[in-house]
């Protein structure tokens, strides 16, 4: 099973509080960072300093990292046309050495938009996948050519269709909740497919769905990496979840029926639970991003016993 850090900036984080958090990342022995694409906070957090972009984030980190992998949960697909941010990826993958990730969702939370004032079209499903189209067809394009594409929302034409990513392939992620159109563009798009916060229930049916897909379109399931996401709050003792817990705004008793928490050997549990449902990697949402010890503790009692 691999462990990777996945972080919520918005909810209140400067670039050198995300450095910190990124190199505990990289000298624990976790496998990435990840970030979230937001620019306005959620729920109670102050969300102080205020937003730091998801890009430059990671371009910063490439330079400052030498082994984890990079990416995000999710890039909005709302913030960036598709052309400009196959750009970007391919840029910061070759500043990394070829260890980025692009994880693309459609975009859902509509206040930030109106906060920075973004548009939040209808559409977004369908501009998503040609969004995917696209940013795969730039980077699948072979030097010297030239890249076209004409649909309903984006027009390209003539395309040099550079920089290449270091990388023969950035892995594509593509996840969420949705039963039909979600599972089909994970069949089509992705390197692996991603269910964020769900009971090890929904996780099989949803990778059911997305197995399914992938077969119809010609495509073996087992291709496909599924991971979930999900909060985490270990303690060495009861006393110690329960402040881990009370930091973060949220109940013992709900992040443990929800997320990942108790004790080293009841967190392995669980996550051996999800791992029966053909999960294979678990990003570990830290919300306390000033608790290092957090990190250190899951380093050493949990993921030591994963293998």
């Amino acid at each position: 099973m691999d462990l990777r850090i996945f972080t919520e900036p918005q909810q209140g984080a400067s670039y050198d509080t995300l450095l910190t958090v990124a190199k505990a990342t990289e000298d624990l022995g976790f496998d990435a960072f990840f970030r979230s694409d937001h620019y306005l906070r959620m729920g109670s957090a102050d969300g102080l300093p205020g937003p730091t972009d998801a890009w430059i984030t990671l371009a910063g980190l490439a330079r400052e990292t030498r082994r984890i992998r990079l990416g995000t949960l999710m890039t909005a697909g709302t913030f960036r046309h598709p052309g400009v941010l196959a750009i970007q990826v391919a840029q910061v993958d070759r500043m990394s050495g070829g260890r980025i990730e692009l994880g693309l969702g459609a975009g859902w939370f509509e206040e930030e938009h109106r906060a920075y004032g973004i548009p939040f079209p209808k559409e977004r499903m369908g501009r998503l996948e040609e969004q995917l189209a696209i940013i795969t067809g730039l980077w699948g394009t072979g030097t010297g050519d030239t890249f076209d594409f004409d649909g309903t929302y984006y027009r390209l034409t003539d395309s040099p269709a550079l920089p290449k990513p270091a990388q023969a392939r950035v892995p594509v992620l593509i996840g969420g909740h949705g039963a039909v159109r979600t599972p089909r563009l994970a069949a089509r798009y992705a390197d692996e497919f991603n269910l964020p916060f769900a009971s090890i229930e929904d996780t099989v049916r949803q990778f059911g769905r997305v197995r399914e897909a992938a077969a119809r379109a010609g495509r073996a399931p087992g291709d496909l990496v599924y991971s979930n996401a999900l909060v985490v709050c270990v303690g060495k003792d009861d006393a110690e979840v329960a402040r881990r817990a009370a930091a973060i705004g949220r109940e013992v008793d709900e992040l443990r029926a929800n997320g990942l928490a108790g004790s080293p050997d009841e967190v392995v549990d669980r996550i051996g639970r999800y791992a029966e449902t053909g999960c294979s990697r678990i990003y570990l949402q830290v919300l306390d991003l000033d608790d290092l010890d957090h990190l250190e503790l899951i380093s050493s009692a949990v993921q030591s016993q994963l293998g």
